[in-house]
């Protein structure tokens, strides 16, 4: 079962629930925004794109964001997902994180781009 993120009730009074390329979208996103630390029993997951929210924008800043991002997302979603690329852009006080992937079950290729804090 994949459950819907954010968590929610669906209609009938049950877990929501979502496809299985929502369910590892919503996890990315997961991984992209949560701090390390956050989550009691595995205080290293996530890559803390969050934490940088008031950092000094620039290029040193794109550079880690794209290393601790991959990382992250090797580490924990390596199993149901490919990344195929993944660019980090700082221009003036935007930090833009684009990321392509492939599904490792169904093969197909999805994209996020996370610009200014939101997912499109």
């Amino acid at each position: 079962m994949d459950i819907d993120f954010p968590y929610r009730i669906d209609e009938r009074g049950r877990t929501a629930d979502t496809g299985h390329a929502d369910h590892v979208r919503d996890m990315v996103e997961i991984v992209l925004f949560t701090t390390p630390g956050e989550r009691v029993n595995r205080p290293d997951f996530g890559c803390g794109l969050l934490d940088l929210v008031f950092a000094p924008n620039g290029p040193e800043l794109a550079a880690t964001v794209e290393l601790t991002a991959q990382a992250a997302l090797q580490r924990w979603l390596g199993d149901l997902l490919t990344v195929e690329s993944l660019v980090v852009t700082a221009e003036e006080s935007t930090l833009t994180v684009s990321l392509s992937y492939r599904l490792a079950v169904t093969g197909q290729r999805h994209s996020i781009v996370v610009n200014g804090g939101t997912a499109a």
